[in-house]
């Protein structure tokens, strides 16, 4: 059976929270690529941090065996 991916904060690959990490992941994807993302929409309404924060108290942290 395939394995189901699940979305979590990073644990090793953060600045703040760990939420661009784990979507990089998820996503398999350049965290760099996220972040911008972030930032640009930060910039253009403020929706970026809203939605970063948001995901900070939604997402829970990577468990400790998977980092």
């Amino acid at each position: 059976m395939a394995e189901t991916r699940k979305l979590y904060r990073s644990r090793s690959n953060r600045q703040v929270a760990g939420v661009c990490g784990g979507l990089a992941q998820y996503f398999n994807l350049d965290v760099t690529l996220i972040r911008i993302l972030f930032v640009v929409l930060a910039v253009l309404g403020g929706s970026g941090l809203v939605i970063y924060l948001a995901m900070w108290i939604i997402v829970p942290n990577e468990p400790a065996a998977a980092a």
